[in-house]
């Protein structure tokens, strides 16, 4: 990958392998100028494609093989049907270099302060955000910070970085890589996909004074391939949809390789649960969980109505792992419209969610997590994927912060438990403790960074 000369497809051979040579941060850019104007509105949704997330094609070859692999109880063929990013690479990414790590349904990465844990987790929710259609300067906003420190700048004073991902699915794994540069100007500068041994989209800068890549697709039809200006400050995957006809079969292959990572990707929720935000009353409103659950009284509220079989649920789960007797998870209205959370007690006296401790606290927050869907969670919704067909993926960093040993095991075993039925998968971070408590529990992979 090139942080100024970016990817080209494979004309010749149909079947090759991308390469996969990383040339360094700051190469000279190559290639002849771009002359043609980028296109930033939605055919779809009529709105323009910065910030605005891309609407997948309702019959994309993806989703039809994902409903027939879920139809038949797992597509056959190791195919998986519900997309799931199942590597993630970070070549070039802050303090990592030439990191691959293999992702399962449960993967705790451990190791000492400044090993890297939260920039691992950083990197997979920055390439979630991206396939949202987020802009490159809202999902880095500090991305000096990305860039490996001993990486130099070129004659033009160009720094950058590099991270990708596999999304395995119906369409088999789907690589995805990305090279940003940092400095002196933050934008994409090179994007590849790539499946079946097949390079299906790449990107490349050849004109530094325009905000645009070139990009070029695989068509398979009286052209084999498709040229187009794309702006650099989104990914390239997640326009595809927009731009992509679907007429040929080069171009559905291209269309259910870039549909299978996107889905896979923007079914993703960051949860850091803030105790201190979680004490005080909220007002009742459309309860769906905030990343810093400052608002679980509010969602509690909601679950105690609309989804009662799994508050029952939570509630056996904050018996796991909350002092004391506790029957139920109740809600009080109060005379000023406000809403608090408090723990049943059975014959004693309620507890309210104030007097909890932080672990206890923090506990149920992420046990509320693993429990819901993403229409409890505030996060994107695939509206055109049926839920069915998507793996919720829960980023928690620091994922053992203030549970006790308990508490973390019953955390564990609900996450392998929910896990299992491939709707829910979970990427966070330990200390060592929970890493040792970790690798006793079936279904759990551990990740050891180094310093």
């Amino acid at each position: 990958m090139d942080l100024t000369g970016g990817f080209t497809l494979d004309h010749s051979s149909s079947t090759a392998a991308p390469s996969s040579r990383a040339p360094s941060p700051g190469a000279p850019s190559t290639g002849a100028p771009s002359t043609a104007a980028p296109s930033t509105r939605s055919p779809l949704t009529g709105t323009s494609s910065a910030g605005a997330a891309p609407r997948l094609p309702s019959q994309g070859g993806a989703g039809r093989r994902a409903e027939r692999g879920a139809a038949g109880g797992g597509g056959g063929g190791g195919l998986r049907a519900r997309p799931a990013v199942t590597e993630l690479r970070l070549s070039a990414f802050a303090g990592h270099r030439s990191a691959v790590h293999a992702l399962g349904p449960v993967t705790l990465f451990t190791g000492p302060s400044g090993s890297g844990k939260s920039t691992t987790l950083r990197a997979y929710e920055a390439l979630a955000r991206l396939s949202a259609g987020d802009t490159l300067d809202e999902v880095f906003p500090d991305a000096a910070d990305c860039v490996p420190e001993r990486a130099r700048p070129d004659a033009q004073g160009r720094r950058g970085f590099r991270i990708g991902c596999t999304v395995d699915g119906p369409e088999g794994p789907v690589r995805l890589d990305l090279a940003v540069q940092a400095e002196p100007r933050l934008r994409i500068v090179g994007e590849r996909l790539t499946g079946r041994g097949r390079t299906l989209l790449a990107t490349a800068l050849r004109d530094p004074g325009r905000p645009t890549v070139q990009a070029e697709w695989h068509t398979a039809g009286a052209t084999p391939v498709t040229r187009a200006p794309f702006p650099d400050d989104l990914l390239g995957t997640a326009l595809l949809p927009l731009r992509v006809a679907g007429k040929t079969p080069g171009q559905l292959e291209v269309l259910a390789a870039a549909e299978q990572v996107v889905v896979g990707l923007r079914a993703a929720f960051a949860c850091d649960p803030r105790p201190e935000r979680m004490r005080a009353p909220v007002p009742p409103g459309e309860g769906r969980l905030r990343r810093g659950c400052g608002n679980l009284a509010e969602v509690l509220h909601r679950t105690h109505t609309d989804c009662p079989r799994r508050h029952h649920r939570l509630a056996a789960v904050a018996a796991a792992g909350c002092v004391g007797p506790v029957t139920g998870l109740g809600v009080r209205e109060l005379p000023e419209g406000t809403v608090r959370a408090v723990l049943e007690r059975g014959g004693r006296p309620a507890t309210p969610l104030a007097r909890l401790g932080d672990g206890e606290l923090r506990y149920l927050a992420l046990a509320l997590t693993l429990l819901t869907g993403p229409g409890v969670l505030e996060m994107d919704r695939i509206a055109e994927v049926p839920e069915a067909m998507q793996s919720l993926t829960l980023l928690a960093d620091g994922l053992d912060r203030a549970l006790d040993e308990r508490q973390a095991g019953e955390l564990l075993r609900l996450a392998t438990g929910i896990a299992a039925d491939g709707h829910i998968r979970v990427a966070g971070t330990v200390g060592e403790r929970a890493a040792a408590q970790a690798r006793r529990t079936p279904g759990v992979t551990v990740v050891e960074l180094s310093g």
